[in-house]
């Protein structure tokens, strides 16, 4: 038998309306006449019932699930998405990441520890701050206006990652894409977007440049 089938049955047994045993089970009446109609308005297949809702049936029949399965047919459909996602849920460990105020001289300085300096985000993150990104230069990077880029805090990083510099000590930090030629003599801060050229500097003017980190995360929504 269908579980709806069951469910009817019972019902007939018992001489309980639908109204009540919908009580019961905690489950709306619309439900208990899709299951013993055994079908599913939104896509017309059988009804394929979650184990949640069939622990709650198995509860209005005064009965056990195990023995409301074995009742079952063997061609009788489960949904068992509902059961994975809850087994599959766990709890994420957050951690505060600073959330940079201003660049002074090239170097880091915070914003006053309050609540509104800071940004959880979770502890698989190895940065030691995050900057809030800001306009289009490094759309094609997927960082938009408004991201919250962290930050690994280095004084060399690769060719080709995206780095946090500060170009002769502006008072904010700037998001691009780091190249550096040492037999040229030649930096390229190069940003994700056709729209900007290349900012190029050689031999004196590498003086003004400084590296505050690598970018290993963003995210678009804090926590």
């Amino acid at each position: 038998m269908t579980l709806g089938d069951i469910v009817k049955r019972y019902r007939a047994d018992n001489e309980i309306s639908m109204d009540e045993f919908s009580k019961r089970c905690s489950l709306s009446k619309g439900y208990i006449s899709m299951l013993e109609n055994n079908i599913n308005p939104r896509n017309n297949k059988p009804i394929a019932p979650t184990l949640p809702s069939i622990k709650k049936i198995a509860n209005g029949m005064n009965t056990d699930v195990d023995t409301l399965l074995k009742m079952l047919d063997n061609n009788q459909e489960i949904n068992l998405k509902e059961e994975q996602l809850i087994t599959n849920i766990y709890p994420i460990e957050l951690k505060r990441f600073p959330l940079l105020g201003e660049i002074a001289c090239g170097v880091p300085k915070f914003a006053n520890e309050d609540r509104e300096s800071y940004v959880m985000a979770g502890t698989d993150i190895d940065a030691d701050f995050c900057l809030k990104a800001k306009g289009d230069s490094m759309v094609n990077a997927r960082i938009q206006d408004g991201d919250i880029v962290f930050i690994k805090q280095q004084d060399i990083v690769e060719n080709g990652e995206i780095a946090a510099v500060v170009v002769n000590n502006d008072s904010e930090a700037t998001l691009k894409r780091f190249y550096y030629y040492k037999e040229k003599a030649m930096m390229i801060l190069r940003a994700e977007n056709p729209q900007y050229e290349d900012q190029i500097y050689t031999e004196e003017e590498l003086n003004q440049v400084h590296i505050l980190g690598k970018a290993v995360a963003f995210q678009s929504d804090v926590i």
